[in-house]
């Protein structure tokens, strides 16, 4: 049985009769109940699930970082739910479920119209016993609305083992590089680097750059 919490002309939360209501950040909705599928496995239905459990695992520990680097884009949703949407319409190609691929090209970590990292490579070092990867990016604090002050946003992917490195609030513009320690089970895996920004105030976001594909090589020391 559905409750209307605002009177007759507010919004009502459980079922009445073939609709449900709900809330969300104090937006009343109301929604159709799902009509019972004969087939729930029909091609495109196996294709979309694979495609959703493919986002989700990428997306996955990446969350904290996509809170942020997202959020200009979490209109009447999630910013989490907001990169799962352009990450299975832009980011997973091919046709075929046994055949789905992510373009590590096509996706970003953070999304906006601050001005983006430049001059972006990537390094990696050792140590006795200890791997690192340096990601390095120019200052360029001095063009367009960038600021010295803007926050770098890193990640750096490991697609095989559904783990990701991720930073958020520890380098900035100017620093011109952030270092990281790998997992010593990262050896022989490719991983996928990226790097983006959001002002100090947080309320510019900018596109992040990917850095290319990198195998961590064995630590010979």
């Amino acid at each position: 049985m559905g409750t209307i919490k605002k009177g007759i002309l507010g919004g009502f939360s459980g079922k009445v009769g073939t609709v449900v209501g709900s809330n969300w950040k104090q937006t009343a909705y109301m929604r159709s109940l799902a009509q019972k599928v004969k087939n729930p496995r029909t091609p495109a239905q196996v294709k979309h699930r694979a495609k959703f459990k493919m986002t989700i695992e990428y997306l996955r520990p990446l969350a904290p970082l996509i809170r942020i680097g997202w959020k200009l884009y979490a209109h009447k949703q999630s910013a989490f739910n907001a990169a799962v949407n352009y990450f299975m319409k832009n980011v997973i190609g091919r046709y075929w479920v046994w055949d789905l691929e992510a373009d590590p090209n096509k996706f970003l970590i953070s999304r906006g119209s601050l001005t983006p990292a430049e001059q972006t490579t990537t390094t990696i070092g050792h140590n006795p016993g200890v791997t690192s990867m340096y990601i390095v990016w120019g200052d360029n604090s001095t063009v367009g609305d960038a600021s010295k002050d803007d926050t770098a946003l890193i990640a750096i992917v490991n697609k095989d083992k559904k783990e990701a490195i991720i930073s958020y609030n520890d380098y900035k513009r100017d620093s011109g590089f952030g270092r990281f320690t790998i997992p010593n089970d990262w050896v022989g895996n490719t991983v996928y680097p990226y790097v983006g920004f959001v002002s100090n105030d947080g309320k510019r976001v900018a596109n992040s750059v990917y850095l290319g594909l990198r195998t961590i090589p064995e630590n010979p020391l």
